[in-house]
C-alpha cells in the first residue's frame, strides 16, 4: 500500500474515532440524564435521538475495531459514507439553518473532513506480487 492511501487510511481511522467517541459521549450523557437532545441535523426526532446516536456509535466502535484488525474493511467503509452522507444530509439537504458564517463554515469543513474519511476508508485492494519461481537452466 502506497503512502498516500496509508495516510489516509489512518486518517480515516482517526477521524472516525472521534466522531465515534463525541457521539457515543454525548448519546451516553443525554440517556444517563434523561434530557433531550436537540440535534436537528441528525435523522432522529428528539424521543429516539439519544438512543440512536448511542447505538449507532457503538455500530461504529464495532466496525472500527474490525477495520483496523484487518477484517470487513468494507463495513467500515460503509459505516464512514452513512457518516458523511448523515453529516450532508442533515446540514445541506433539510431545513436546517445557520446561526451565521462561522457556524456554515464549521459545517462544510466537517463534512468534507468525512469526505475524505470515507475515501481512506475504502476498502483498497493489495496488488499481489507475482510468484517468482526459480528460472531453470
Amino acid at each position: 500500500m502506497g503512502a498516500p492511501k496509508a495516510l489516509l487510511r489512518v486518517y480515516s481511522y482517526i477521524f472516525e474515532l472521534l466522531v465515534i467517541v463525541s457521539g457515543g459521549a454525548i448519546g451516553c450523557f443525554a440517556l444517563y440524564n434523561h434530557t433531550p437532545l436537540n440535534l436537528p441535523f441528525l435523522p432522529w426526532s428528539a424521543p429516539q435521538l439519544a438512543s440512536g446516536l448511542f447505538y449507532s456509535t457503538l455500530v461504529g466502535l464495532f466496525t472500527l475495531v474490525l477495520a483496523v484488525a484487518g477484517k470487513l474493511r468494507a463495513l467500515f467503509f460503509l459505516w464512514s459514507l452513512a457518516v458523511f452522507v448523515v453529516l450532508f444530509r442533515g446540514f445541506f439537504l433539510t431545513s436546517y439553518s445557520f446561526a451565521g458564517p462561522v457556524h456554515f463554515k464549521a459545517a462544510v469543513c466537517l463534512t468534507v473532513f468525512a469526505l475524505i474519511a470515507t475515501i481512506g476508508a475504502w476498502p483498497w485492494t493489495r496488488r499481489r506480487e507475482p510468484i517468482r519461481r526459480p528460472m531453470k537452466y
